[in-house]
């Protein structure tokens, strides 16, 4: 540790800390623009400069390092000024040349409210200006669907080049040009291809960089704001949802250094249109073969005329990939009640099965872990576009020293870092368990190996399993096993136990035609149900289970609900009400206890409150919100790997084929459905 003096405060700080995170230990305020913790420094702006006794002139603090300050003539500790009259002037003068070229068009700018230059100007700047030439005039550039640019007000921070470059690991946008003729571009103008862009607006200190989709519709101070989760993916992201009445106009992640840091994806953020549109707003009922509007009393008559003279072992449930613990717990409650055995909510058909161990459907890990391995095989995943944020911290953990990965997968992705293409399927991973391929060793070699299944690679579970022992991926204080699931309500519902009971149906068999004559579907829109069956759909789409179903009950969004939502490492989370749904739809457990009533199974709860109690007793781990309930992870390890492994030959597919329309929500979003077209026009292009 230095000892090192801010404002006549000494503090002690480790030597390769900058003088800005010295003073900001210190409590002393420090202006920026191009700094950003989680960026490379840059030293554009100079805005942070502060007075350093000895030193000719003020020094940058974000690139000063407290190791190379000189101490005083008689070894005192080196001293900053934060507050003098140099430091003072020093910021105006750089706020003056800031302003020399901007456009003073703050009340029509979009960034206005939330702005850092608007907000600095005023703390730091002055009320005048010296200069009286004409402000230079950019082009604004096409970078795509989702960022507008207005490059006139650029004061060249480089952030959003940095952010691209470093984080997200596309090339997608650069500086041209020197002095005044520096521009930031995307060269040939064309959309940004990263699933991470929508995070620059958020970084730009200025208006040059806003959201387009919500261009010109909302003021920051017309918001409420509640904070949420993520249920796009698994990986269950911090956001914050902002909404103007009963209406969710933005979604703006939090701060979580557990899970996303401080990033979400184009998807997270974009799929607010898809909260308005395509919504289900009130009962309906299928008569001569046609939807038509119903009350919610004759729904319910309908359905319990079905289910009272239908045999359980005809019934089933199934249930979606964006669904609350809360719903599920009911949804199997009820059908407990009722007698039936077929319950299934794995809708990509993996045979997971809760009694293995938790250990056995999560990241063991957990995603701040993954920066602690030393050699990671990704077993039928392509992380990138089926958990975006968890790809981001395999990304910085490769930045941080090099580490070997290795994918086994159908394809060879961009996953925005250097990997070791190893093969397509079964045979792959039997080779390197054999030990004919040379990634064995590499595993063995590691102290923290890491061994992640994707979805596609559920198939050979066991096999995955028995390689990880094999190569000692679970010791004592490592976990180095892990599934990596890709819809938000997986682990919450494996929890909850709601697989198949004795002599039950599995979600693939309750699809054939014929299998069931009665079937409650919660929101799987992704696999449509065969023929034959009286289907009861509750969800918030007119989506695939929608347009199959014989009776609609109109649900609740995860924004318009309090619900819980456990994520792929099982973590608990808790997503909080934004707004409210739509017309005469409701939230999915008060349908379902509504609808016990009509059935004669009345479910013992009249509150959510109530509804929690009964869950947490049942589960006490889902009362810790935000912890990772610890699991035997050896012994699980143990269990999968004397499994009977796969005999047939297969090759691994990430289950993801469109990232950016992977649920009904997402489907029903415009903009989404474009950033989805461009996807494919540049995966035809890489083709040719």
């Amino acid at each position: 540790m230095t000892k090192i003096l801010i404002d006549g405060t000494e503090v002690d700080v480790p030597a390769d800390y900058t003088l800005l995170q010295a003073c900001e230990i210190a409590g002393a305020e420090i202006p920026r623009f191009c700094f950003h913790e989680r960026l490379s420094i840059a030293g554009n702006c100079r805005m942070c400069l502060v007075e350093l006794k000895g030193a000719p002139k003020p020094v940058a603090s974000c690139a000063y390092a407290v190791k190379d300050c000189r101490p005083g003539p008689n070894g005192e500790p080196p001293e900053v000024l934060t507050r003098s009259g140099t430091t003072k002037k020093a910021r105006e003068g750089v706020m003056e040349f800031l302003l020399i070229n901007h456009p003073l068009d703050c009340p029509i700018c979009d960034q206005g409210g939330h702005c850092d230059l608007q907000d600095q100007a005023m703390a730091y700047g002055v009320d005048s200006t010296r200069y009286s030439e004409n402000k230079r005039a950019v082009e604004e550039k096409y970078i795509g669907p989702l960022v507008r640019t207005a490059m006139n007000r650029c004061i060249h921070c480089t952030r959003c080049v940095r952010f691209l470059a470093e984080v997200a690991g596309v090339p997608d946008l650069g500086a041209i040009g020197r002095g005044e003729d520096m521009e930031i571009t995307s060269y040939l103008e064309e959309a940004m291809g990263s699933e991470l862009q929508g995070n620059v607006a958020d970084l730009c200190p200025v208006g040059a960089l806003v959201h387009k989709p919500q261009s010109y519709n909302v003021r920051p101070w017309e918001l409420h704001k509640t904070e949420s989760v993520d249920v796009m993916d698994a990986v269950g992201s911090a956001i914050r949802i902002d909404a103007r009445g009963r209406e969710v106009m933005q979604i703006e992640p939090r701060i979580s250094e557990e899970i996303n840091e401080e990033w979400i994806s184009d998807k997270t953020r974009h799929v607010v249109d898809g909260l308005r549109l395509q919504r289900l707003d009130r009962p309906f009922l299928r008569e001569n073969g046609r939807l038509r509007p119903a009350s919610w009393g004759e729904a319910f008559s309908a359905i319990a005329a079905k289910v009272k003279g239908a045999d359980p072992k005809r019934v089933g449930a199934l249930v979606g990939d964006l669904a609350g613990a809360e719903e599920i717990f009911a949804l199997k409650a009820l059908m407990g009640s009722l007698g039936v055995t077929n319950l299934d909510a794995r809708q990509t058909g993996e045979a997971i099965d809760p009694a293995w161990g938790r250990a056995a459907y999560t990241l063991g890990a957990t995603i701040p872990g993954i920066e602690q391995a030393d050699a990671i095989l990704i077993v039928g995943a392509n992380p990138r576009t089926e958990a975006s944020l968890l790809n981001v911290r395999i990304r910085k953990r490769w930045r941080m020293a090099p580490v070997s990965i290795g994918l086994i997968l159908d394809e060879q992705p961009d996953l925005t870092y250097p990997y070791t293409y190893l093969g397509a399927g079964t045979d792959t991973l039997a080779s390197i368990a054999k030990g004919e391929h040379s990634f064995l060793d590499v595993l063995r070699q590691a102290e923290r190996p890491l061994v992640i299944v994707g979805e596609g690679g559920l198939g050979s579970l066991a096999a995955a399993a028995a390689l990880a022992k094999d190569v000692g991926a679970v010791t004592d204080g490592w976990n180095g096993f892990g599934v990596l699931n890709t819809a938000a309500a997986r682990v919450g519902a494996l929890d909850l136990g709601f697989v198949p009971g004795e002599g039950g149906l599995s979600f693939s068999q309750m699809l054939e035609p014929g299998a069931l004559d009665v079937v409650f579907n919660l929101g799987a829109d992704e696999r449509v149900i065969g023929p034959g069956a009286f289907v009861i759909y509750q969800g918030t789409h007119g989506d695939a289970g929608a347009s199959r179903a014989d009776v609609i009950l109109p649900g609740a969004a995860y924004a318009e609900k309090s619900a819980t939502y456990v994520n792929l490492e099982g973590r608990v989370q808790m997503a909080n009400r934004a707004g409210f749904p739509p017309g005469d739809a409701r939230e999915d457990w008060a349908i379902l206890r509504a609808l016990s009533d009509v059935l004669g199974k009345r479910l013992p709860y009249d509150s959510l409150a109530a509804l929690r109690k009964a869950m947490y007793a049942a589960h006490p781990h889902l009362a810790a919100v935000g912890q990772v309930e610890p699991s035997d992870a050896a012994a699980m390890l143990d269990r999968l790997a004397a499994l009977p492994a796969a005999t047939e030959k297969a090759t691994f597919s990430s289950p993801v084929a469109d990232f950016y329309l992977t649920n009904p929500i997402a489907r029903a979003s415009r903009v989404l459905a474009e950033c989805s077209g461009l996807a494919r026009g540049r995966a035809l292009e890489a083709a040719e």
